[in-house]
């Protein structure tokens, strides 16, 4: 899902409430420390959807980047050379593209997880 408007509670739970629209089977959420991610708010949510989700926090430090932070650099890095976004609505169908893609590669999303510089990796 892609925002405009800060990220707090009331956007996480539109993309709660979205995501269990799209996807029919138990979904495991992986989020860091994020004051949005522990919000009343979400916790309510989670917990009225609990047989269908289940959060997965990452830890407040890692020495090395959470999968997160691989996502995001990944996501920086995946854009076109040749057409930059000219305009917030191109950068918002880019960033769509980016994660529709990651989405038929789950190959490379386990490489998040497991790869040698992941937080993860060296629990």
């Amino acid at each position: 899902m892609v925002f405009t408007e800060s990220f707090d509670a009331g956007v996480m739970s539109r993309f709660l409430d979205r995501l269990a629209g799209h996807v029919h089977r138990k979904v495991h959420l992986v989020v860091d420390g994020h004051c949005a991610h522990r919000s009343r708010r979400v916790r309510h949510w989670l917990a009225l959807h609990a047989e269908r989700t289940e959060p997965h926090f990452l830890p407040a430090y890692a020495s090395e980047p959470n999968p997160d932070e691989l996502v995001n650099a990944d996501l920086k890095r995946s854009p076109p050379m040749h057409s930059r976004a000219r305009d917030q609505a191109q950068l918002a169908a880019e960033t769509s593209r980016f994660y529709h893609r990651r989405q038929r590669q789950p190959h490379v999303v386990r490489g998040y997880f497991g790869g040698p510089t992941s937080a993860t990796s060296l629990m």
